[in-house]
């Protein structure tokens, strides 16, 4: 008997037993994955900032829409090409009762540029922000930021006082393992309070009543609970157990659209999921090759990319529901250019002349790691990878696993081959361009930049991306910019996978682009 298996689906059971048992207004929620903390400035990944957006909350912030709208910010304007000044909203407490300040924001925003903050891509332009009263900030630019305060709406404030009482200042490092207070509670200003936290087995919020904005949805009380297991997810939602799954597997969407009782929710999504590979280490950390590092050639990279079948993955894998893309944005991304977005031809003898050329006849082995519980079919995809590269001579060792253990892993830069998932939070190109392919350093620069692609073209462009305010002459750099990493295969782009969320029909809620599911839009019939 797996006792840790027996065990995680005892707790997954008594979790859903007790949410059956809860009154009308609860919605209870299960998905493939968990919030890995309730610290808001310790993951940036989407479901993490998801879940910790209901109870903290930006200066600017988004409607359903995803247009911006104010948060804790009323109004904001530039006072210089470099400066910005935020009116901050009077009246608001923090769910312990203290007062939202200027403080509050100035703690914050440092915080967030802090060491083990995972949030410094959204902070590395920012020179200075500054208290001018009680209720006002300046926040100022190392350069000309037309994008400022979209760039910020992910930035989630957090109580000064709580954290220093809390001991709480600095963020929770995952790349480190290092836990704190904010971990496991939560102090926000937000619609929704954290009642108890049970990581990986189930997570509570309740309405709060002394919310400054009004709370679209009538629910009260929101369970949040994992299920990894995709068939144990789907029965929990058709047998009433929860009144919402995500994702969706995709086998099943018919089988749920046909009960009768639920439907499933299906849109397009802002994600691009994307390969990447160590071209940094002089020796790669987990292959058999010695001595050199084989995705230092672009000969080799491109072998990668021409052996994946990606129509083959789009058609058996994905069941149709995804887009096979060749740039690291997708449709509805500011700087989105269509012209660019055509795929190197699959053809795997192209691939195995490319290998041969560049060394490697008999082609290598490299251990690929990927999670099995964060994007639609991941751990699928990479199967189909590895497939793929076997039949030009690539043995791949692949590591899939749990997005608990696997981000820490990544993100500490220990690997050589992974998948990783993307959504622009300020849905503009420069976001990708300055958190994946720009050359990494020490300011938050290429902070997810895994496997340290650099080209000095690409960063000079992304710098004047940042200050351009005509229109047609940013679009034109950014297209420059996404070529020239096209060109240098800087990644391997896959695909934009498909939203699909499984609803009661009791229930009602608001699907946005970027796979954000905000407590306040939820009510129950």
């Amino acid at each position: 008997m797996n006792f840790k298996k027996t065990l995680a689906s005892a707790l997954v059971t008594a979790a859903l037993a007790t949410a059956a048992t809860v009154s009308a207004q609860t919605v209870r929620i299960g998905n493939q994955g968990d919030a890995l903390s309730m610290d808001p400035h310790s993951l940036n990944e989407s479901l993490q900032l998801s879940v910790t957006g209901n109870v903290y909350e930006p200066l600017v912030d988004r409607n359903a829409d995803l247009q911006l709208v104010p948060g804790l910010a009323t109004r904001w304007r530039q006072t210089s090409p470099t400066v910005w000044r935020f009116e901050l909203r009077k009246g608001v407490t923090f769910h312990d009762g203290k007062p939202f300040t200027a403080d509050d924001v100035l703690f914050s925003f440092e915080r967030a540029a802090g060491d083990g903050s995972d949030m410094k891509s959204y902070t590395n332009d920012i020179q200075a922000v500054r208290k001018i009263d009680s209720h006002t900030i300046e926040i100022e630019t190392k350069a000309p930021f037309p994008i400022l305060p979209d760039v910020i709406s992910l930035v989630y404030i957090m109580s000064k006082q709580w954290a220093e009482e809390n001991q709480a200042t600095r963020p929770v490092d995952r790349r480190r393992g290092v836990e704190n207070a904010a971990s496991f509670r939560a102090n926000g200003t937000g619609p929704f309070r954290l009642r108890e936290r049970q990581p990986n087995v189930r997570t509570t919020f309740v309405r709060n009543g002394n919310y400054w904005g009004k709370i679209e949805g009538n629910a009260v009380n929101v369970e949040f609970t994992p299920i990894g297991n995709d068939a144990t997810r789907v029965a929990a939602l058709l047998s009433g157990q929860v009144d919402v799954i995500e994702p969706v597997p995709l086998q099943d969407v018919a089988r749920i659209n046909a009960s009768g009782r639920m439907k499933v929710l299906q849109a397009p999504e802002l994600r691009t999921i994307f390969l990447g590979m160590d071209q940094k280490r002089d020796e790669l950390l987990y292959s058999n090759v010695k001595g050199k590092n084989p995705f230092k050639d672009k000969r080799v990279r491109q072998a990668f990319y021409q052996a994946i079948d990606i129509n083959g993955i789009q058609r058996t894998v994905m069941r149709g529901a995804s887009n096979p893309t060749a740039l690291m944005v997708g449709p509805g991304i500011n700087g989105f250019d269509p012209k660019l977005n055509t795929r190197l031809p699959h053809d795997p003898e192209a691939a195995r002349r490319l290998l041969a050329d560049a060394g490697y006849p008999n082609g290598f082995e490299v251990t690929m790691n990927c999670p099995n519980d964060r994007y639609v079919n991941d751990g699928a995809i990479c199967q189909a990878v590895t497939a793929n590269l076997a039949r030009i001579g690539v043995r791949v060792n692949l590591q899939a696993e749990t997005k608990g253990t696997y981000f820490p892993k990544i993100l500490r830069r220990d690997t050589s081959f992974y998948l990783l998932g993307w959504t622009p939070g300020t849905y503009d190109s420069h976001n990708p361009l300055n958190a994946l392919m720009r050359c990494v350093d020490d300011k938050g620069a290429g902070q997810f930049n895994l496997g340290s692609y650099c080209n000095p073209k690409l960063d000079e462009l992304t710098v004047k991306i940042q200050s351009e305010t005509d229109p047609a002459k940013r679009q034109a750099m950014i297209s420059e910019a996404f070529k020239i990493h096209a060109d240098d295969i800087g990644h391997l782009p896959l695909h934009q996978q498909a939203l699909a969320w499984g609803v009661a029909g009791n229930v009602t809620l608001k699907q946005r682009a970027d796979n954000f599911m905000p407590f306040r839009y939820l009510s129950v019939k």
